[in-house]
């Protein structure tokens, strides 16, 4: 057993796919913890919004409407954004702590985009699932009616704006945790492993991802939050254009501490359960 684990410790890197299915262990945990974050977010973003209202009308589950699409856009976006980050890194020749920063964000954008191409289906059924008050339809049923209405493509709604906030999102939040990982364990003395490290860092980069990612959210909600009958916007830029002139440019902002109140601890939970997997597999932490 001794000599098992010291063949484990000496793993080094993951590969790709066994970095992958880290991550999506490490998704499917986290997204049940912030899922109720995120649907206060939603709804906020889609209009006005009473948390009293919602639990007086709708009740505590209904925090949790659209856990069964979020389980499946973790499967497939996370899965590949988080997973995706290391073996990129890698292969940039970026995993030093004294590589660039910018080396690191593109890994973290690169893999954060491929993901929410994958991911892109679910999202969409996630958050109108989400924003519904009204009733609550099964996943299924809301899919159909989506294909039944508009084809493969509905599945595709706000897909630029949702590429460019996990582009974004992702480039943020790998590359400032990367980074405040290295500070904190030059500074501090800390070890890369220790798990103080991991969460100030993650702390620290869900508040970035916060301040960048805001405005990408806000349209990305507004786009796939159409109706399935119906079609809003044009795009990313209609969009935009119509939420400034009717709304002013605080609209893109709108919900900021719920979507901090949500990236914070959810970039905190899914990076320290992803270093805390990689740490007990044998593998390098992040």
């Amino acid at each position: 057993k001794v000599q098992n684990l010291r063949i484990m410790s000496k793993r080094g890197s993951p590969s790709a796919v066994e970095s992958m299915g880290l991550a999506c262990g490490t998704a499917l945990v986290a997204v049940n913890f912030t899922h109720p974050i995120e649907t206060v977010k939603t709804r906020m973003q889609v209009g006005a919004f009473s948390f009293g209202a919602m639990m007086k009308e709708e009740g505590f589950t209904a925090l949790w409407k659209g856990i069964q699409a979020a389980w499946l856009r973790e499967a497939s976006y996370t899965t590949v954004k988080l997973g995706g980050y290391g073996p990129i890194r890698d292969a940039l020749g970026a995993k030093d702590k004294n590589a660039p920063f910018y080396l690191k964000f593109f890994a973290g954008s690169l893999s954060g985009s491929i993901g929410s191409f994958f991911g892109n289906p679910f999202d969409v059924m996630k958050t109108m699932m989400m924003s519904n008050a009204k009733e609550k339809k099964p996943l299924p049923q809301l899919m159909s009616q989506m294909y039944a209405d508009q084809g493969i493509a509905g599945f595709y709604r706000g897909i630029t704006a949702n590429i460019m906030r996990a582009c974004v999102l992702n480039g943020t939040k790998m590359a400032c945790y990367d980074l405040i990982k290295g500070k904190v364990s030059e500074n501090l003395g800390y070890s890369r492993k220790d798990v103080r490290c991991q969460f100030i860092s993650a702390t620290g980069a869900g508040f970035f991802m916060t301040c960048t990612v805001s405005p990408f959210d806000n349209m990305r909600t507004r786009l796939m939050n159409q109706p399935t009958d119906a079609k809003l916007y044009s795009g990313l830029v209609d969009c935009a254009k119509k939420t400034m002139a009717s709304e002013g440019p605080t609209a893109f902002y709108r919900g900021f501490f719920p979507i901090w109140g949500r990236f914070a601890p959810q970039a905190t939970l899914q990076l320290v359960i992803m270093d805390t997997f990689l740490n007990i597999f044998g593998f390098d932490t992040i």
